[in-house]
């Protein structure tokens, strides 16, 4: 078992990778600037990264146009990609630590979560798509004699992936693995504040047979390098997660340029809907965890807790007894379950609207910032009672560990508070009477429902949303749509 002496010392002899990475290797941006990456806990520089521009973005896809069309992944066949994809899987498996440490050192996340859950679960993705990818079949369409009509899947070509920095290493798979397996040839860009996992990842796929060309990370800011690959006319699809605002970016540069398809998963302000006959102390438990896992920077988090008004005080106590569970603290300790938020200007921000919450709303819980080892990036679990279904900490997303609770006195009540939202991504529902949870699911307005549970998440299901939650779906057979098109041969004989 590693010990949090261990990881401390592990991450103190961390070496980091911080160029860009085209075409087989690292270098630097082409104008030669860099960008600084700090560690959240402590405000201090971990390294210098190579800041891509426009001119990186154009090397990039040059690069990765020449390896799709020369067909040196392409052109391999299902099986050849698959052994290629299990072997970068494996090598994500015998560098679980210092994958980890990258993405707890880069946004903070707690090395507890980083080292059992993303990084153990970024090779279990790679693992899943790679061994989904020969096991689907072209069709044969129905036609008469004399014809023969195929229906065949086919890669795009070049893909671009904008990627967040609450899930670093996990996020560039969910596009890459999928991406890969299909065939195409990737321009990742990475969050600016975390991009260290993903340049490792790329090295890593180098070595599992990956040719060049066909994976490469280009660290930098939406403003130029984002900007340049929504706009580059010679990328086939972009894919993002991230920010409604920036999503829609995303649209208009796609507009813009060769109208490249575009698939968005953005933000969220999910429901998380209690009733009266739920078991109140797993629901407790869970709720904390919905609104506290990394921090609340997640795009699905249940920020909001509709509960009934008959249960509503019995379930608050109960909800902050559970929020104990999560102690507050330096993420390289294997005790700490929350970490730092990302950045100081996140948590100015988170701050901000727990300023507005206590105006709108009764404080229940927390509601402080503190400062340790020189950071005051971190925030206790936040918890506002009585919060009206038009209050801004109810209706804006917030990205951080802020809950808002509020009343409902019927199950219509509580669908029309639920629905009445911007965003569709993530919902939950408890309750023992299945006739109950199985039509409140039908009507709520989400792209995952999950029944006496939260943010229930597997390979073999679509992730994904409605309305400003974005389009796009990630995980499950159904990934693989969006780096594909349907081409049909018609044969006459």
């Amino acid at each position: 078992m590693t010990t949090t002496i261990d990881w401390r010392a592990r991450a103190a002899s961390l070496k980091f990778r911080n160029g860009l990475y085209i075409d087989g290797g690292f270098r630097d941006a082409a104008k030669g600037g860099r960008f600084e990456t700090v560690n959240p806990a402590n405000a201090q520089v971990l390294t210098a990264v190579a800041r891509g521009t426009a001119e990186d973005i154009d090397a990039a896809v040059a690069s990765a146009r020449r390896a799709f069309e020369d067909g040196r992944w392409s052109g391999k066949s299902p099986a050849e990609r698959k052994a290629v994809l299990l072997r970068l899987a494996a090598l994500i498996r015998e560098n679980v630590p210092e994958l980890a440490l990258l993405d707890t050192l880069d946004m903070g996340k707690p090395i507890s979560d980083s080292s059992t859950i993303d990084a153990p679960g970024s090779a279990h993705f790679f693992e899943w798509h790679a061994e989904a990818i020969d096991k689907l079949y072209d069709e044969i369409a129905p036609t008469g004699r004399g014809d023969l009509a195929m229906i065949r899947r086919v890669p795009l070509g070049v893909i671009g992936a904008v990627v967040p920095w609450n899930f670093p290493l996990d996020m560039a798979t969910w596009k890459l693995a999928p991406a890969l397996a299909t065939g195409n040839s990737v321009v990742l860009k990475p969050a600016e504040q975390s991009p260290l996992s993903a340049l490792m990842l790329a090295e890593l796929a180098s070595e599992a047979g990956l040719p060049d060309g066909v994976l490469n990370v280009v660290p930098g800011f939406g403003e130029d390098a984002g900007r340049a690959l929504g706009l580059h006319p010679d990328v086939d699809a972009l894919v993002f997660t991230g920010s409604t605002k920036v999503g829609k970016l995303f649209m208009t540069y796609a507009g813009e340029s060769n109208m490249k398809q575009v698939w968005l998963e953005t933000g969220g302000k999910s429901p998380n809907l209690i009733f009266a006959d739920a078991d109140l102390d797993k629901a407790a438990e869970m709720a904390a965890f919905g609104i506290l896992f990394n921090s609340g920077e997640v795009c699905s988090a249940n920020s909001r807790l509709l509960v009934h008004r008959s249960v509503q005080e019995e379930f608050t106590q109960k909800l902050i007894a559970a929020t104990a569970a999560w102690p507050l603290g330096d993420p390289l300790d294997t005790a700490t379950r929350m970490g730092p938020l990302v950045e100081k200007s996140h948590a100015d921000r988170v701050a901000s609207y727990i300023d507005i919450g206590r105006k709108e709303a009764r404080l229940a819980h927390g509601g402080t910032r503190e400062t340790r080892d020189g950071s005051d990036c971190y925030i206790q679990p936040t918890i506002f009672n009585e919060v009206a279904p038009d209050a801004r900490i109810a209706r804006e997303e917030i990205f951080g560990p802020v809950l808002a609770i509020t009343p409902f006195d019927s199950d219509e009540e509580a669908l029309r508070i639920a629905n009445d939202s911007e965003y569709g991504l993530a919902a939950s529902v408890w309750t023992k009477d299945l006739s109950r949870a199985l039509s409140v699911s039908d009507r709520l307005n989400a792209g995952t429902v999950s029944v006496n549970t939260v943010d229930a998440l597997s390979a073999m299901t679509p992730f994904g949303g409605v309305k400003q939650s974005g389009f796009g779906r990630d995980l499950s057979i159904h990934s693989f749509d969006k780096y594909c098109s349907l081409k049909t041969v018609w044969v006459k004989y």
